[in-house]
């Protein structure tokens, strides 16, 4: 596909006091733009399209009616005001002073991930005034969960309905490119969550206008799916990729569960359209989320990397005994699929899981950097019933155990917020709907969690928080003045000088890094070995209950130790140790 120079669809200034206003409305007889309050009929176009050229200032208030019906707000809005059901608002992307406009970004490997939601951190400003302590911790990318207009708000993103319009309860769209310009002056690589696989169950019209965006032959969780099989929906959602990464300059995009995309085609359409619509000069990393562990997606001429659950639910397990839902598939030998996972990044990899499915692709020969590790996501977190981290499930010898095994691994490891100063505060599944919707989703919140035995209980009491309440929001607040004084200035100093290690001993070896092997030196343990180049390096981990083999690495020293590991041949309960030495 022949990647586009210029906007399709909505409303764009064209420089010279004009904006060009386009509906792709192809079930539509008659098209009338409200701008400012008056009507002007839009021409009618061959490709579906409804088109017309005016007069109009930044911040002029718009919406179509189409065939006598009531006003529409623009599903490729910029900008929306007052918010999902209100007027669509002109924006001018050149009105924006970048501070910094030779940023060209940062070369994956370097990146260490914070990902966080922009609302519960204060919005666009206050996300920008976490943005140097992040830095001074050693963070070097920022992710932000989606911000494509939600209903109300509150909402995590993943029910956006018009995915081009900035979220307005976080800010202005020039807040936002002020945010990803004071990144990138702290050197911060900024990502973005962007959701491509459904809309949201409240705002979208366009199956009224335009029937062909969806097939009903194809069942999602979310309803009707999306047709990637035309090619006005091809280009409407490269068109949104682009301005995230032209008018926003952000550094990448992490697309949400691209195994929901029919047919996945689609997938190199759309990096093949970014890659070459952009600058050679700039350094953009396209990131997946996919169940189906496509390997054959990454590595060279392919996606960057994709989100490693496997990683996360193997090493879950190990930590917490919880093997219920996705954990299932990890309840048998844990620690043989961790194992798997770090010395070929996925632990399915075309092997049947618990329940016969057959999952992933192999996945040895790609490099570790094409993998995200975490210990903990919006998903792996919120998704809890009462949104517990790590804090509180896990004792802290094998937290920190775990969260230095993550820091030090050649995978890019990925950080969920409030975990560099140990936040205890949950993060809770939070929305702003009206009603009935704000009822079913409450229901439907409850109902899941039946049938978990651990939240049983807390269901028959009627104890799982609704989304809908404002409380529910509130406790999801992150607050990071807490790594200031006291349990969260300790972890944050230790999790800093954990950070500097891997930017002064690995970082700068990644690109070479390749693995040497993985194994399992005994309940509960796993030990790996890669090679970076001149040197090679040797990750073992204990979170049994009983001291384990340490494997012989001749001629090592130790990078970094925890819970009295390092000193022996043998690893202690919550051990753990890094090795490096140099390359026989």
């Amino acid at each position: 596909m022949t990647p586009p120079s210029a906007p399709w669809l909505g409303a764009v200034a064209l420089g010279d006091g004009t904006v060009r206003f386009r509906l792709w409305a192809p079930a539509a007889r008659r098209v009338e733009l409200l701008l400012d309050g008056r009507a002007h009929t839009m021409a009618p176009e061959d490709d579906g399209c409804h088109c017309l050229t005016l007069r109009a200032a930044a911040g002029a208030r718009y919406r179509y009616r189409i065939d006598g019906g009531e006003p529409l707000p623009d599903p490729a809005s910029r900008w929306q005001p007052d918010g999902l059901h209100g007027d669509s608002a002109v924006v001018d992307p050149t009105a924006h002073a970048w501070q910094d406009p030779a940023w060209r970004g940062r070369p994956w490997h370097e990146a260490v991930v914070y990902e966080l939601h922009v609302g519960s951190c204060g919005g666009y400003r206050g996300v920008a005034e976490q943005l140097p302590r992040l830095a001074q911790w050693g963070i070097t990318a920022i992710e932000l969960m989606p911000l494509a207009q939600f209903p109300g708000r509150r909402n995590w993103g993943y029910d956006g309905a018009l995915p081009f319009a900035p979220a307005a309860a976080y800010g202005h769209p020039d807040e936002l490119r002020a945010l990803v310009d004071r990144a990138h002056a702290l050197g911060l690589m900024v990502l973005l969550d962007v959701v491509y696989n459904h809309f949201g169950p409240d705002g979208n019209h366009l199956g009224g206008y335009a029937p062909m965006f969806f097939r009903d032959d194809l069942p999602t969780p979310w309803g009707a799916a999306i047709d990637f099989r035309v090619p006005q929906v091809q280009r409407f959602f490269i068109d949104n990729a682009l301005m995230w990464l032209r008018e926003y300059r952000f550094d990448g995009l992490r697309l949400d569960a691209v195994h929901a995309i029919r047919p996945p085609a689609f997938l190199g359409q759309l990096r093949e359209a970014v890659y070459q619509a952009l600058p050679p000069d700039r350094q953009v990393h396209l990131v997946l989320e996919n169940e189906d562990n496509r390997a054959s997606l990454l590595g060279p001429g392919g996606y960057t990397a994709q989100w490693n659950d496997d990683f996360h639910n193997a090493l879950h397990v190990m930590l917490t005994g919880e093997t219920d839902g996705y954990y299932a598939a990890y309840a048998r030998e844990p620690e043989r699929l961790l194992a798997r996972v770090l010395g070929e990044g996925f632990a399915y990899q075309g092997q049947a899981m618990h329940d016969g499915r057959l999952r992933g692709e192999p996945s040895a020969q790609l490099p570790p950097t094409a993998f995200v590790a975490f210990l903990q996501n919006h998903d792996q977190v919120g998704n809890r019933a009462f949104g517990e981290r790590l804090r509180e499930l896990v004792d802290e010898p094998r937290l920190r155990a775990a969260t230095a095994l993550l820091a030090l691994c050649p995978m890019i490891p990925l950080f969920f917020q409030g975990e560099p100063w140990g936040s205890r505060a949950p993060f809770l599944f939070f929305t702003d709907f009206e009603p009935p919707l704000d009822a079913q989703v409450r229901e439907g919140r409850r109902r899941e969690f039946a049938r978990f035995p651990a939240f049983a209980d807390a269901h028959a009491r009627g104890a799982i928080p609704d989304p809908n309440a404002p409380e529910t929001f509130a406790r999801s607040q992150v607050r990071i003045d807490e790594a200031g004084a006291g349990e969260g200035a300790r972890w944050a100093a230790w999790f800093a000088a954990l950070l500097a290690l891997r930017h002064r001993h690995l970082v700068p070896l990644l690109p070479q890094a390749r693995a040497l092997g993985a194994g399992v030196p005994g309940p509960g343990a796993v030990e790996a070995r890669w090679s970076l180049g001149a040197l090679e390096l040797q990750l073992a981990a204990n979170f049994g209950d009983a001291p384990v083999p340490l494997a012989a690495f001749p001629g090592a020293r130790v990078l970094h130790a925890e819970n009295g590991a390092g000193d022996g041949e043998r690893l202690p309960p919550a051990g753990f140790v890094a090795r490096l030495r140099d390359a026989p």
